[in-house]
């Protein structure tokens, strides 16, 4: 058996000009047809859409009977903005419900004749009890979306309070990490400069004794450059002296 779906539309229709009549009008939807039952509280109507009929007004309308009654169930079910209602007198007691909408630019018309119902305290009831069991569903559906958006309203603020902690929290270990890492990237700068005043005061007295060492090539230099003048000087004498002594010989013979 295929599944029913049940709505209920509130209308307020003007009657032959008179004041707006409310009425409620309860639709039972099948795939193939519906059951429309309607009340105005005091009087109540019926309309049972056959197959046949579902399906003759369907292909006048150039339409599949799935979406003609799809298309009378959303109009029916939920008052449509810019759609015109009426609920005329038929004769004999009778009513026609009647809608508009537009297709493909064009304002169409919609009528049911509706038949006044033998028991009008049966079906005023039953929307009665349709309504109120609606209003009860609706009302245990609020209550529980209620609570469930109160228990993740809570979560949420727990995650945020968790959240805001562990950001504390980690600004803290920045900040202790990066004073450790300040404290210990200034000894090494400190180690460094030891280290470079070491280096500098090492290398002084190596530069002193280079110093010195150049200055004493340099004197051995010019000493040896004197002993060498001092020998031409001895051997240019020891020269002369021979002269002196062959001419003396030569003197004495």
């Amino acid at each position: 058996m295929d599944a029913q779906k049940y709505t209920c539309l509130k209308l307020e229709l003007p009657i032959d000009g008179s004041k707006p009549e409310l009425v409620f009008v309860k639709g039972t939807w099948s795939p193939t047809r519906f059951d429309l039952s309607i009340t105005n509280g005091l009087e109540a109507w019926t309309c049972h859409a056959t197959e046949e009929e579902v399906q003759e007004r369907a292909s006048q309308w150039d339409q599949t009977v799935s979406d003609y009654v799809d298309l009378a169930e959303r109009y029916l079910g939920f008052q449509q903005l810019g759609s015109v209602y009426g609920f005329a007198d038929a004769g004999n007691g009778c009513r026609r419900l009647s809608w508009t909408f537009n297709k493909n630019g064009t304002k169409l018309e919609w009528r049911w004749k509706c038949q006044p119902s033998p028991d009008s305290k049966k079906i005023t009831a039953e929307v009665l009890d349709f309504l109120m069991d609606a209003n009860i569903r609706l009302s245990e559906e609020v209550v529980w979306k209620t609570q469930s958006f109160d228990r993740l309203k809570a979560e949420a603020e727990k995650c945020l309070a968790q959240s805001e902690k562990v950001t504390s929290e980690k600004l803290e270990f920045e900040s202790e990490i990066y004073g450790k890492f300040v404290q210990v990237l200034n000894s090494k700068k400190a180690r460094l400069r030891e280290l470079r005043d070491q280096l500098s005061k090492q290398a002084t007295p190596r530069q002193q004794q280079e110093e010195e060492e150049e200055s004493t090539d340099k004197t051995d230099t010019f000493d040896e450059g004197s002993d060498d003048e001092t020998g031409k000087n001895e051997v240019s004498s020891s020269k002369d002296v021979p002269v002196a002594t062959a001419r003396g010989r030569k003197r004495k013979v």
